[in-house]
């Protein structure tokens, strides 16, 4: 085979495989998936055949002997219990001992997930199965026939509940989302953004916050929402005057924010409704106070850094008119209303996921305008892209397997939770900030969903032993994961708005933990407050959601030091003061916060009152109120 043409063979082998995975789980889903184990293995083979052939070990070349050659034995150790499947259900795990064929394909198969992940996503996961798998051979008494076993012949390791989930909801709901970007739902999310905030204040930054929340709820991958929204904000955002670290952080901060942003949420959503074994559409739930939050936060950052350096809005000549954006593409609105209305009347989410793909292009075709966008392979090319796409998330989750597999046939998980239940001398607080330590950490070198399902086997049940109720600590565990993706110094959402904006990654990052620190607090307000999860009675739900949003609107000015104009730095610490009272569970201290935000905002509104006029100053020397 010659080297230049390799890649043009390999892609005709690739496009088919990855529409033929696309559709077998579509029609899984549509009319029921075989029994999990073997559901699992189709999908890690097929996902294992895609990665060998799109990630080569000679990277631009197209795959060599080497590449083939591990093709088929990760083919051949997946097909084998498949071929035995009589066996494997009729043997006792850990009593009937594997036989040699068993451990041989086992061992095999371990190895070559490994190196599937390193090749998808990087070093950082393998490494960490592979200090897992030591630790269990070298510092326990557990045999390695066991671990084999307990990895390869059962669904607690590779083919366990985490693989699950990307076979039976992930793929399905990125597809969702390859259709709805294929048939122009991105340019409406864009255009409704324009409509809504390209005329205020910092409009451009706004319209960034707005439009990633947006195609948040279809992309569940920060670095994805940054390439796609960041290079048509990000110079937006520099043109009215935002300094490029800001602007940069900006984008980073609101597009890390897509992943906790119901009704779509990151991959890591599905694992959390699988382990608290509930519908998908309660962890939607839970999540949409702390995401609301999280953009309040964003929100009012970008629009105090607009104020205090008078940064005005786009033209009208550059912003569209709602209605016309609404009468053009609103009917692309149709699929998250068939998948929100399926979910709302109890229908599974894989279903109304598939409800909500077969209805992107008939959606499409009613107007002109968007009929136009549609050709005869677009259908072809987001089947592929959705199959693409679920790469990185499948193989994260059979390594992941790896780690809970080990975790619990050692039982390192309940020694890690006394360690740490010791450690934070129960205290609460104490126990969140490692926690959260430990979530930025892992989210510094994995994506979120191995990292949130580490956290999970090692840190939320210390957290749950010490009285959070459960769903708060699995979205305590989520957001961090989430969050690391914009603190150095990995930040990978960061790294690529820094590129676009061509700013410094550190100043960029700074700016990022600055604006995304309003954000930081939303896991602690819930921990200490449920009724932000919506759990609880209704007149303590409203009042929890008003106080948190003044604590994070006190945070924000504090940080910005601005709220009704400049401020001093004894009303920032005021202001700070005021923050940690409204976040408080203790109604004294949140009545105080928020006498104190009163105050400050009352002294500030009548020094901008009495000032005189500023009509004739510019811009930048202008000090207006909101």
């Amino acid at each position: 085979m010659r080297e230049e043409a390799a890649p043009a063979i390999v892609g005709r082998f690739v496009r088919p495989i990855a529409v033929v995975m696309s559709l077998w789980h579509l029609w899984a889903v549509a009319t029921a998936p075989p029994e999990a184990f073997v559901h699992r293995a189709i999908h890690l083979l097929f996902a294992s055949v895609l990665v060998f052939l799109s990630y080569p070990s000679r990277p631009g070349r197209g795959p060599g002997v080497v590449d083939f050659v591990l093709l088929g034995l990760s083919g051949a150790a997946i097909l084998y219990p498949l071929a035995h499947y009589d066996y494997l259900v009729n043997r006792i795990p850990y009593v009937d001992e594997p036989t040699a064929t068993d451990l041989v394909f086992g061992v095999l198969l371990v190895g070559l997930v490994l190196e599937a992940t390193r090749r998808c996503i990087g070093w950082a996961l393998p490494l960490t199965a592979l200090a897992f798998l030591a630790y269990a051979l070298l510092f326990t008494t557990v045999e390695p026939t066991r671990l084999i076993d307990q990895l390869y012949l059962t669904t607690e390791g590779i083919f366990g509940s985490t693989l699950g989930v990307s076979a039976s909801y992930v793929i399905v709901f990125v597809l969702l989302g390859a259709f709805m970007e294929r048939s122009g739902t991105g340019r409406l999310f864009m255009d409704l953004a324009l409509a809504l905030a390209g005329r205020s204040a910092g409009g451009p930054g706004k319209v960034s916050v707005v439009s990633s929340s947006l195609f948040g709820t279809i992309s569940g991958s920060a670095v994805a929402n940054v390439m796609v929204d960041g290079p048509i904000t990000i110079p937006l955002m520099k043109r009215s005057g935002f300094r490029p670290p800001f602007a940069a952080a900006v984008e980073a901060v609101a597009s890390t924010g897509g992943q906790i942003m119901p009704p779509v949420m990151g991959a890591a959503a599905f694992v959390m409704a699988e382990f608290l074994a509930v519908p998908y559409a309660r962890v939607a739930l839970w999540a949409l106070v702390p995401a609301l939050l999280y953009y309040l936060a964003v929100f009012l950052a970008v629009h105090l850094e607009a104020r205090e350096h008078g940064l005005a809005g786009l033209p009208d000549s550059e912003v569209p008119r709602l209605g016309s954006v609404l009468a053009a593409r609103g009917h692309l609105f149709a699929p998250i209303l068939v998948l929100l209305g399926g979910m709302g009347l109890g229908y599974s989410a894989p279903l109304c996921a598939l409800a909500g793909t077969l209805v992107c292009l008939p959606a499409a075709l009613l107007r002109r305008a968007t009929r136009a966008e549609l050709r005869w392979s677009t259908v072809i090319e987001a089947l592929e892209e959705g199959a693409r796409n679920t790469l990185p998330v499948a193989l994260a989750c059979a390594c992941a397997g790896i780690v809970i597999g080990t975790i619990a046939l050692t039982g390192l998980g309940v020694s890690f939770t006394a360690v740490l239940v010791k450690l934070a001398q129960n205290s609460l607080f104490l126990a969140l900030l490692l926690t959260m330590a430990a979530g930025i950490v892992l989210g510094m070198g994995m994506p979120t969903t191995p990292a949130y399902i580490v956290m999970v086997a090692l840190l939320v049940p210390a957290l749950v032993k010490l009285g959070v109720v459960e769903p708060a600590a699995h979205m305590f565990a989520f957001y961090f994961a989430i969050l690391s993706a914009i603190t150095p110094p990995v930040a990978l959402a960061v790294y690529a708005a820094a590129g676009l904006a061509r700013s410094g990654l550190w100043a960029t990052g700074l700016a990022a933990v600055r604006i995304g620190v309003a954000g930081f607090i939303v896991p602690f307000l819930f921990v200490y407050q449920p009724e932000l999860l919506l759990i609880g009675e209704p007149a303590r739900i409203a009042l929890a959601v008003a106080t948190a949003a003044l604590a994070v609107l006190a945070l924000a000015a504090a940080l910005a030091g601005r709220l009704l104009r400049s401020c001093t730095v004894p009303e920032r610490l005021l202001l700070g003061l005021a923050a940690v009272l409204l976040a408080s569970s203790s109604w004294p201290a949140e009545a105080t916060g928020f006498a104190l935000l009163a105050g400050l905002a009352w002294v500030q509104r009548r020094s901008v009152v009495a000032r005189p006029s500023l009509a004739g100053a510019p811009a930048r020397e202008r000090d207006p109120a909101p």
